[in-house]
């Protein structure tokens, strides 16, 4: 649906560089990145708001580089949505059928067939400045839909909306592209978002994007640290990779050793998820090929669950329940035994500076 071959624009003191992707028919597809990574202006330019210094964008079988924002046929929803204040809410979605020059009719027709669509046909003789969060979301969602885009690029989209508004329109944006077939790219900074609603996601990080792929992959496995770090992984271990018969052993800085499912060897990053982590207070049979013990440094309630650090000879994270952290009498000090399995393991290699 579209593909994106060695795209670079410079705005100012900042740049996107050297960007390829490509995005599926019908796909929901998410970019990940910190504030400043250029998430914004990769979604700009595939819009047409800014014109690349090299590379090009091909939307099905056609280069849209330079073609002109309204020839594009694709639509942009706002984190602000950008709503006519002046103008009411049928008027704000009719604007682009307007620009078109769609006949009269017409337009009053396909304003009415996306208002009942998306649940908005009451609003459509109030004014912006009258509605809520989500009723805006709505009618910006409407402005670009009733044009029948090919892909809908979305800014930001939820993160004005309280928490139960924004799980509302997760929905909402889900049945979209299940009714419409619509492909959307959306950018985020909110992981709920990715799980409840992307095929793939990219990761951006200053200008460039760093890892592309399906959700659970790129959580599993991320391709680098600061993937890792951004991601939340709960654990982020430097050391040494060596060889030990069918599995890779790493030995920290300090000395400890743990095993991993992977051939890398030398200068490694290995990355482990909290919830990965099992607590007991002595060894017990499992098939898990690592088992340290230390001591509890810190106790962090997290909503229904518990994350507990301790001291592993590097610094070790569980994720636990609140219930199994209470029958383990969890508090610093206690000693405690750590169990996970060599296949939860991802390692990284360190490329040498």
């Amino acid at each position: 649906m579209l593909r994106i071959e060695s795209l670079s624009i410079t705005l100012g003191g900042f740049s996107v560089r050297d960007v390829s992707l490509e995005v599926r028919p019908g796909e929901y597809f998410i970019i990940l990145g910190p504030t400043g990574a250029g998430k914004t202006v990769l979604l700009e330019t595939i819009a047409g708001i800014h014109t690349p210094d090299s590379g090009k964008i091909v939307l099905g079988s056609t280069e849209i580089t330079t073609t002109e924002p309204r020839l594009r046929n694709i639509g942009m929803v706002y984190q602000d949505y950008m709503l006519f204040p002046h103008l009411t809410v049928e008027d704000n979605i009719a604007f682009g059928l307007r620009q078109r020059k769609i006949a009269k009719e017409e337009q009053r027709a396909l304003v009415e067939e996306i208002s009942a669509f998306l649940e908005i046909s009451p609003l459509k003789k109030r004014y912006p400045g009258t509605l809520s969060g989500g009723e805006q979301q709505r009618v910006a969602l409407a402005r670009a839909l009733v044009l029948k885009p090919e892909i809908l690029l979305l800014d930001e989209p939820l993160s004005a909306l309280d928490g139960r508004t924004r799980e509302r329109m997760r929905k909402e944006l889900s049945r979209i592209r299940t009714c419409t077939g619509t492909t959307i790219i959306q950018i985020t900074h909110h992981f709920d978002d990715v799980f409840a609603l992307a095929d793939r996601i990219a990761i951006m990080h200053e200008g460039r994007i760093v890892q592309t792929g399906e959700t659970p992959e790129v959580f599993l496995h991320p391709a680098d640290t600061f993937v890792a770090e951004f991601l939340g992984i709960g654990n982020i271990i430097r050391g040494t990779a060596s060889r030990v018969g069918n599995l890779t052993q790493i030995t920290t800085r300090d000395g400890t050793t743990f095993f991993a499912a992977s051939g890398i060897t030398g200068d490694v990053v290995a990355t482990l998820h909290a919830e990965d982590v099992i607590l007991s207070e002595a060894p017990f049979a499992s098939s898990a090929r690592n088992c340290l013990f230390g001591a509890v440094t810190e106790v962090i309630p997290a909503g229904s669950t518990v994350r507990v650090v301790l001291d592993a000879g590097f610094p070790l994270t569980a994720l636990l329940t609140r219930e199994s952290c209470r029958e383990l009498h969890l508090e610093p000090g206690s000693r405690v035994c750590a169990t996970f399995k060599a296949s939860a393991v991802h390692v990284i290699a360190v490329t040498p500076e």
